[in-house]
């Protein structure tokens, strides 16, 4: 067995089957052995959207090859492994009891600790596998389903500072794509029209722009944008183009503006770090709009913008077996038994913002 810990782990909260061995050495160093990612992008394209019974089975099909693939990749079998991750929630209810249960499996037969990973967690962590950035710092999460700003303390230990009051900007870049003809996934193809596309020609409402606090809108952004292009019908390739600039540039302040407010709040509880660090993680991280923006404020604030590589952004393996290496190396493991979770927020002791229900809270 190496020094530090190597850990198997699975990723199925969504339409990724990944899988992914990543050494933690003893002195909090990561590395990445190994990270698959099979997309199912394919299987959900013609539906605009991912589909939950679709994804699920497809975690089925491909979960065991993708796993021997990640392990083949870095050279190991079961034996030399220390622990198995798998994200626990939150995520689709049905890929998460796949990859969730086979982590149990193998956990069971090759006599190793589980860890049961909560998935936001795996993108906050992201940056100290990457550039062992150091606690306390500030993180700004965006993905399909969560539009979050975190101060994270420690591993197991975040506060939230601001949250969508609706939807998240992931789903916000997929129904903008999916109302103006473009394809699935909805971010990419937002961003590659807006390259050609003239952001002054609609001029789009800033939700919340100004306010106090670091709180997030967007349904009424993608109103607008639907009556933008219902007034503007029927829409050519420009039209297109300048809608997606237009949303695109709105977003792209409106998340600059929030952030402002978290990184001032940061300056003040934490005046002696000389230069604090700003995260940013989740899938719409890799928007080069949106990273312009936060390097701009974090700049002008003498913040450090730590922005993983694109890869490590989407969902993938690696950040849930960090997560859990992080969490075995503080000697924290769970039972056989652990739940899988539709809902699980990082920040326990806040308030729902959107509501909750049997299932949880949802944000």
């Amino acid at each position: 067995m190496t020094a530090g810990q190597l850990v198997l782990g699975i990723e199925t909260s969504c339409d990724e089957t990944a899988a992914s061995v990543v050494h933690r050495s003893d002195d909090g160093r990561g590395m990445i052995r190994s990270n698959i990612v099979l997309s199912q992008i394919a299987d959900h394209a013609a539906f605009g959207g991912v589909v939950p019974e679709i994804a699920a089975r497809a975690h089925v099909e491909a979960i065991d090859a993708v796993i021997e693939a990640a392990l083949a990749e870095a050279g190991v079998g079961f034996a030399d492994l220390d622990a198995v991750a798998a994200t626990a929630g939150p995520g689709l209810i049905g890929g998460v009891i796949v990859g969730l249960t086979t982590a149990k499996a193998i956990a069971f037969a090759a006599e190793l600790p589980l860890l049961a990973v909560n998935h936001l967690e795996g993108h906050a962590l992201t940056a100290r596998l990457t550039d062992a950035v150091a606690f306390p710092y500030l993180l700004v999460l965006v993905s399909g389903g969560h539009t979050q700003i975190l101060l994270v303390r420690g591993v197991g230990a975040y506060e939230r500072w601001g949250t969508t009051i609706d939807d998240a900007l992931g789903e916000a870049f997929d129904k903008t794509a999916k109302l103006l003809g473009l394809p699935y996934p909805g971010g990419p193809a937002v961003e590659r029209s807006a390259a050609s596309g003239d952001a002054s020609r609609f001029t789009l409402p800033r939700p919340m722009f100004g306010r106090a606090g670091a709180d997030f809108s967007f349904s009424g952004l993608k109103t607008a944008v639907r009556q933008a292009a219902e007034a503007a019908a029927p829409l050519s390739d420009g039209d297109v183009a300048d809608l997606a600039a237009a949303f695109q540039a709105t977003v792209s302040a409106v998340v600059a503006d929030r952030i402002a407010h978290a990184l001032d709040r940061f300056r003040a509880e934490f005046p002696a770090i000389a230069v604090p660090v700003l995260v940013i993680a989740g899938g719409v991280a890799a928007n080069r709009a949106l990273r312009s923006g936060l390097a701009a404020e974090a700049e002008a604030r003498g913040f450090r913008l730590v922005a993983p590589p694109l890869a490590l952004c989407t969902d993938n393996g690696a950040m849930i077996a960090w997560a859990g290496a992080e969490r075995l190396a503080l000697g924290l493991a769970d039972g056989l038994d652990a739940p899988a979770r539709p809902r699980w927020p990082l920040d326990t002791v806040a308030l729902p913002m959107i509501g909750s229900g049997m299932k949880g809270a949802k944000a």
